[in-house]
């Protein structure tokens, strides 16, 4: 019995990886739907606060919480595989965009898919509002929070923005009930891995002249270090691959970051893209193996990472000011995604873009009206795209 039900969510997880468009909240309202109401693997809250404690760590926030959930049902290994089935999809086409790069070079093609995931965002973003904010004390958090974000776009402005967020409604503990303490006891193996591994990847790739070495450790420092997901990570990379190293081409990063916005799945699959066209002059076996160390390098600090707090996250909620906390993270982050829309939104509106607001609004109009899977409408987006460019 374990067995099938370990199959079958597994193919849970394979359908999300090629259906679930528009980043982390997007992500989390399609996980609230599968995993809480349709398969009953954990409540509404318990998801909640695994996206909570996910967004307060670095890396990928969807795919931390997803692996994180594989190891609530199965362990390590389903974890592990877990995170090979939610990747794997994006990671491919991400690969497969780097090799055929002359097909992508008209971004018409791509015109709707954007305007179509800030609609995705900005609808999750007030679906899980309406189950997160509970007074107008959270509304006011989630707008201080988009604020701040909107004006200071920086990398350090996620997780100070969840550390205050976190530390505001955790003045409320008292109204949580107290628990009988235990003596924690703390399992440091994959804390120990991840700097670990951190510093010999370090070490290793100052003392080799091995691109695929180098990249690794250069995937791995950005997968440790960057909070706020994929609109955080791009500008981070954009800067050290294109103005600073000069690795990839401005218009070629370009067209890659709107393509891995536009694909189901993480985001931080970008990675794989920029791995493959680190490694364009070589040969394609050492393509694919710099597509392979992109895809490591971005996605197992956050592994090592959830794998060593999740193990004490049992213990570490007994403490009120922990559980209290939870609130103002899960509302800071609805605030951060607003934020992101906003940003999206403001060139658009600079430049009149007709085509991408209506867009925007005929998407919000779908996705709350109908019940259109949200594959079908960015697949009509892609269709629309092709039709765009042709004419154009």
């Amino acid at each position: 019995m374990k067995k099938i039900r370990r199959i079958i969510f597994l193919q849970d997880v394979l359908i999300l990886a090629c259906t679930s468009f528009g980043g982390p909240q997007v992500h989390l309202a399609m996980f609230i739907e599968r995993f809480v109401n349709k398969r009953n693997y954990l409540t509404e809250e318990e998801l909640l606060e695994l996206q909570a404690l996910c967004a307060f760590l670095p890396g990928p926030t969807s795919t931390q919480t997803i692996t994180a959930l594989g190891y609530k049902i199965g362990g390590p290994n389903l974890a592990y595989l877990t995170l090979l089935v939610w990747i794997t999809p994006a990671v491919a086409i991400m690969t497969a965009a780097a090799f055929g790069m002359t097909y992508l070079q008209n971004r018409d093609i791509i015109r709707f898919i954007q305007p179509i995931g800030v609609a995705f965002i900005i609808h999750a973003g007030y679906a899980l509002g309406t189950k997160v904010i509970k007074n107008t004390s959270g509304v006011l958090l989630m707008m201080v929070a988009a604020m701040f974000a909107f004006y200071f776009q920086s990398p350090w402005v996620c997780p100070i923005a969840l550390i205050i967020g976190g530390t505001y409604t955790a003045l409320d503990y008292k109204d949580y009930p107290a628990q009988t303490k235990h003596k924690m006891v703390i399992p440091w193996a994959n804390f120990h891995l991840f700097w670990a591994f951190l510093l010999f990847l370090a070490v290793l790739g100052h003392f080799t002249d091995y691109e695929p070495i180098r990249l690794f450790e250069n995937f791995y420092r950005n997968g440790s270090l960057v909070f706020g997901g994929g609109q955080v990570l791009a500008p981070i990379l954009y800067t050290e691959f294109v103005e600073f190293k000069h690795l990839v081409r401005a218009d070629d990063f370009l067209t890659g970051m709107a393509l891995s916005q536009a694909l189901p799945g993480p985001v931080f699959a970008l990675t794989s893209y920029l791995g493959t066209l680190v490694m364009k002059n070589g040969t394609w076996w050492e393509q694919l193996l710099g597509s392979a160390v992109g895809a490591a390098g971005i996605f197992l600090p956050g592994t090592f990472l959830i794998f060593f707090v999740y193990r004490i996250w049992g213990q570490l909620k007994q403490y009120r000011g922990i559980r209290a906390s939870l609130e103002g993270i899960n509302t800071t982050s609805i605030g951060l995604t607003l934020a992101a829309a906003v940003t999206f939104l403001v060139p658009m509106v600079k430049q009149v873009d007709i085509i991408g607001i209506a867009t925007v609004l005929a998407t919000l109009v779908l996705i709350q009206f109908t019940k259109i899977p949200s594959f079908f409408i960015f697949l009509g987006g892609l269709a629309l795209g092709f039709v765009f460019g042709f004419l154009v």
